[in-house]
């Protein structure tokens, strides 16, 4: 899922909450939340997961010994 997928689908997570419904509509599926909560839930999730693909990759580092000559 690609960086614009995540912000379209926070976009309305977030519509869908502030307007008092539980259901959002997208790709033709439709996803219903049974409690506030739950929606709650997958806004933080998608918030997350944002973040984390905005960072990019971390770094990795790679530990080597050098023996004294």
């Amino acid at each position: 899922m690609t960086l614009d997928d995540l912000k379209s689908r926070h976009s309305a997570l977030l519509a869908a909450r502030y307007s008092g419904t539980r259901s959002v509509s997208y790709d033709g599926k439709t996803v219903a939340y049974g409690t506030d909560a739950e929606l709650a839930a997958a806004i933080s999730d998608l918030e997350r997961r944002i973040a984390k693909a905005e960072r990019g990759p971390g770094r990795i580092s790679r530990p080597h010994a050098v023996k004294d000559l």
